[in-house]
């Protein structure tokens, strides 16, 4: 069964979001999508001050299975990657909530209204 934190918001793309104090916002896939991916092998992290519209792709993940696109969560600008991913992508098979991608910075924070709580994030994956 998929771990789904109650206090993050999520995509029905499968990524997570969490809105930290100083209002940007991290981004990571779910722990269902990891699990669906299979064991990631690349991430093709995308360049700090790149602008991203929500629901968009901005960035891509390869598995063992298949390569898929990483959407943005929110609209705005990117100010930080995790490059520690691009070094080791299974942290994000072993701790997905914890191998952040990203961090952007809003141009709209009323864009995480419009994500997924857990509950409506957990009935949209069957795990409800």
């Amino acid at each position: 069964m998929s771990q789904v934190p109650p206090d993050l918001k999520y995509s029905s793309t499968h990524q997570w979001a969490k809105q930290e104090t100083d209002g940007t916002v991290t981004v990571g896939i779910t722990d269902h999508a990891q699990a669906e991916l299979g064991d990631l092998v690349f991430v093709d992290l995308p360049e700090v001050g790149n602008a991203v519209q929500a629901g968009r792709p901005c960035m891509v993940v390869e598995s063992v299975k298949s390569a898929s696109d990483v959407h943005a969560p929110v609209s705005g600008e990117i100010v930080e990657i995790n490059r520690a991913v691009a070094d080791r992508p299974e942290q994000i098979n072993e701790q997905p909530y914890e191998a952040w991608l990203l961090r952007i910075r809003p141009a709209d924070s009323s864009e995480l209204d419009a994500l997924l709580d857990a509950e409506a994030y957990r009935s949209l994956i069957g795990a409800v």
